[in-house]
């Protein structure tokens, strides 16, 4: 098959491109060919790509923080000739890939706007078309319902529309109402390659340059914005028995390194965003990491890091917000703790730092759980099966 992907950001520096670059490399892997139609101007080779210019040539709409997109404006503060020329834009090139590509099927990715430009596909050109909701979306038409009636529309003509959690299928019916057929609906994860994180590999550089020769680390990853709730557990540090560090890049790092000085901590350390070049430190501090924590005040649609960490063996202190619990079972291979609530970090976090028996069997189990249900040699199969039944033009998601 032959899948031409919408997609309205860069492909690296949040979680859906993740997404998206997986599922291309995932669908080569069983002999697919993949297109993506983005902003993107970063060469990926898993797929051909086809730019689409920037808004007057000046930005990226954005729906939350992303660290290429500092300057952008959100989705929601855009004007309405600014969604005019966002929609012409991807239009015009969704046009000429699909003319040049050829595929047997679209697939968009997030609601609003991309889906509207598969509607108009399907209707002229007879390609069918699927959508995949990662909860940002949501978020997004919940701001500004100046999207809805027109998504309203093209969601009714998409074969499937598929969701990365329960919480985010739950929240597109609710939101959607009439307009969404339940059984159009799946829940599809998304996953990791083991391969990348099951080779061996050890702690000795990050030991060294941190000087965490035996001392107890907990880390946090992930985009610096104010919904992750990184502030609590840097209002934590005080009493957690560990170096803290925090990877990741956002609007939101300034303030959270003034919070650190202002508390006069000494254990918490901000390393930034480690892209591809740094990518084997990445891997390392997972390594070595004696809890992860995610404290997210947010509903999160699954926490791909949290994946990550778990891949590694290394026990959670997470949020049960959005479509976390579909990876974090509480008391087997992690706690939840309470949005916001900085008191019960500190004690779930502790409380494992204090037990290395209880950190090896829950890290064990977080493993388990990984390979199970989050192998992208799995996940790809379920969407295979989506596309293939979306194939046939009198096919629209009804049960026959």
């Amino acid at each position: 098959m032959k899948i031409l992907f919408l997609y309205r950001f860069p492909l690296w520096g949040n979680g859906s491109g993740k997404f998206l670059r997986d599922m291309c490399r995932a669908l080569k892997d069983k002999g697919h060919k993949c297109a993506i139609v983005s902003p993107a101007t970063r060469q990926f080779e898993f797929a051909r790509q086809y730019r689409v210019p920037k808004i007057n040539n000046q930005f990226i709409p954005k729906f939350v923080t992303h660290p290429d997109l500092a300057d952008s404006k959100r989705y929601c503060e855009l004007t309405a000739a600014e969604i005019r020329e966002w929609y012409n834009s991807f239009l015009i090139t969704t046009i000429k890939a699909v003319e040049d590509f050829k595929p047997d099927l679209i697939h968009v990715h997030h609601i609003a706007i991309l889906d509207w430009v598969a509607y108009f596909i399907k209707s002229v050109y007879n390609i069918n078309f699927v959508v995949t909701v990662h909860g940002s979306d949501l978020h997004n038409m919940a701001l500004d319902k100046r999207y809805y009636s027109l998504t309203a529309d093209a969601l009714e003509q998409a074969n499937f529309l598929l969701a990365n959690s329960k919480y985010t299928k739950d929240w597109l019916v609710k939101m959607f109402g009439g307009h969404i057929k339940k059984h159009k609906t799946r829940i599809i994860p998304g996953g990791i390659f083991l391969k990348d994180f099951l080779e061996d590999g050890h702690c000795d550089i990050v030991n060294q340059k941190y000087n965490l020769e035996k001392k107890k680390a907990v880390l946090f990853t992930g985009r610096l914005m104010k919904e992750k709730g990184t502030e609590y557990l840097i209002r934590a540090a005080k009493h957690i028995r560990a170096q803290i560090f925090i990877i990741g890049e956002g609007e939101e790092r300034g303030n959270l390194e003034k919070l650190a000085k202002d508390l006069k901590l000494k254990n918490v350390h901000f390393v930034g965003y480690l892209g591809k070049d740094r990518r084997s430190e990445f891997h390392d501090f997972y390594r070595r990491a004696d809890v992860f924590v995610a404290p997210s005040v947010w509903d999160e649609p699954l926490g791909l890091v949290i994946l990550e960490a778990m891949i590694y063996k290394t026990p959670v202190v997470v949020t049960r917000k959005g479509g976390i619990p579909l990876s974090v079972k509480d008391g087997f291979n992690g706690f939840f703790v309470k949005p916001r609530n900085s008191t019960d970090i500190v004690e779930k976090v502790n409380r494992l730092l204090r037990n290395r028996k209880l950190r090896q069997t829950m890290g064990e189990n977080a493993q388990k759980i990984v390979l199970q249900k989050f192998d992208w040699s799995k996940i790809i199969r379920k969407f295979i099966r989506i596309y293939k039944r979306s194939l046939s033009n009198n096919y629209n998601g009804f049960k026959k």
